[in-house]
């Protein structure tokens, strides 16, 4: 009987271990040691600290004297967006060496469909269909940023979109859940490799929990009433997939389910996700989203919105300061317990600890990112191909022959900017290879006329022209499509005059 007994136990331990699918989630003793010291020596305020991210205007020209403050307290857990690297070096040294407990920032950027080197949007990398080509988006994505200091991506994002009026449709994984999870595993793998302390890797953060591609009539913020069924079946599964696969964080969405706000939710917070799905890593709300309650009507004020936020599991609190402001106050009313705050901490110091920021604070100055490098382009150009969608090809059009004679019509063919598409901060036009400069290079015969400005542009001014081409051509080659200004976060066609 023992034996049996002793062979039940490794094959449950076997199996647990393959389950694990990716080292950096599971719990490190020595980590969750030394998590439980520095909780001893922390002050309340240092406490709170570790669940403000904060940011910097573009506009300012040095470091603010409040913000450093700030960070020399250690009332600051991480930062967004902050891309001058004296800066970035500045407020980690600040962290490191004069703050009461040395913990060190993360800082985060939205590196969503590449860095500097830029692949198709999701939607297009969704199209298709490889988790290699995924995975090594990401991987290079990665490579580029965390030569900025950049160790945290909020990417990528797996709500499943059915409603083509939703302007964030374009950085979605699509509609179908079983494609946007083995997706969204292939993501987390390609940001975060096999072990978080590599420095060119980054933590991925799984957004936006849960269900915000269902806001009714496509509208960005609005709500979303779903039944329980739908939302395990459909939305749910991508965000399993992330949290296997290892995803390091998880981002709570802008959106209320069934009359509760995803930020304020403590069934899909703590239930679900801590609960069922064994998430270990911290949840960070979306943009403001903790004080977005109000607008929802769930908080009365932003210090309802803290507790709200605090009660239902919310680790860290994105550009808003409902936490900062009156985290103190909730807890010496007895209205948010200490143990809930000292969980937050231990959540956002075990990714600091994965990440081996407490052993390698600093950014490795010699990192380069090997930006455009040519084995970079390569990849996004196989990217750009593979995701191509070809509806048909009447008559064998295609491929055009060097002797067509071929006008190329529409504004969009040599627009370098519009291509890199949304959510795109770091890609620069200047690296952009449009339709109408690949057949210059190529030297092939061609005519060009824009037709429009724009391709909102109602005047008729340029028609003619276009007409003029056409008839002395072969073929025609038109690239409709939108400016990169017309998809993304707020730009819902539902609810924007276009």
């Amino acid at each position: 009987m023992r034996k049996l007994f002793l062979f039940v136990l490794l094959l449950v331990t076997i199996i647990s271990c393959k389950e694990n699918k990716n080292t950096s989630s599971v719990k490190d003793t020595t980590h969750e040691a030394k998590i439980e010291a520095l909780l001893q020596k922390m002050s309340l305020e240092a406490k709170i600290g570790q669940t403000n991210l904060r940011g910097m205007h573009s506009t300012e020209s040095e470091l603010p004297e409040k913000l450093i403050a700030s960070v020399k307290k250690g009332n600051v857990g991480a930062f967004l967006n902050i891309m001058n690297l004296d800066y970035v070096d500045e407020l980690q040294r600040i962290a490191v060496e004069e703050s009461p407990n040395g913990i060190p920032l993360i800082f985060g950027r939205d590196v969503i469909h590449g860095f500097k080197t830029i692949f198709p949007i999701p939607l297009g990398l969704a199209a298709t269909w490889n988790t290699q080509i995924v995975e090594k988006s990401s991987e290079i994505a990665a490579f580029e940023a965390t030569s900025f200091g950049i160790r945290w991506t909020f990417a990528p994002m797996l709500d499943i979109a059915r409603d083509s009026r939703w302007g964030r449709i374009a950085e979605s994984p699509g509609e179908d859940p079983y494609l946007a999870s083995v997706l969204g595993a292939a993501y987390i793998k390609g940001f975060q490799g096999d072990n978080l302390t590599d420095p060119y890797r980054m933590a991925a953060s799984a957004k936006h929990y849960i269900a915000y591609g269902a806001a009714i009539g496509g509208r960005d913020y609005n709500t979303v009433n779903l039944s329980e069924p739908l939302l395990r079946n459909v939305y749910l599964p991508p965000f399993k997939a992330a949290i296997d696969a290892g995803s390091a964080t998880v981002m709570s969405a802008f959106n209320e389910i069934n009359g509760i706000p995803a930020t304020g939710n403590e069934f899909l917070l703590k239930d679900v996700l801590r609960g069922e799905l064994q998430f270990d890593g911290f949840v960070v709300s979306d943009w403001d989203s903790v004080t977005e309650m109000l607008a929802h009507g769930f908080a009365s004020d932003e210090k309802h919105a803290a507790e709200l936020a605090a009660k239902a599991g919310l680790d860290m609190e994105m550009n808003s300061e409902a936490y900062e402001h009156y985290l103190k106050e909730l807890i010496k009313e007895g209205k948010v317990s200490i143990e809930e705050l000292d969980e937050f901490v231990r959540n956002i110091l075990r990714i600091k600890f994965r990440l081996g920021l407490f052993e390698n604070p600093y950014r490795n100055k010699e990192h380069t990112g090997n930006l455009y490098a040519e084995s970079h382009l390569k990849e996004a150009k196989k990217a750009a191909i593979e995701s191509t969608v070809l509806l048909k090809n009447k008559d064998s059009i295609l491929p055009i022959s060097e002797k067509t004679n071929v006008a190329i019509i529409d504004p969009l063919a040599n627009a370098p900017h519009e291509q890199l598409g949304t959510w795109a901060f770091d890609g620069e036009k200047e690296h952009t290879n449009t339709p109408l400069d690949a057949y210059k290079k190529a030297n092939t015969n061609f005519l060009f006329a824009k037709g429009l400005d724009y391709s909102r542009d109602k005047t008729k001014k340029g028609f003619q022209e276009a007409i003029d081409i056409a008839k002395k051509s072969d073929v025609i080659l038109f690239f409709g499509g939108e400016e990169a200004i017309l998809s993304g976060e707020a730009h819902s066609r539902a609810n924007i005059d276009v």
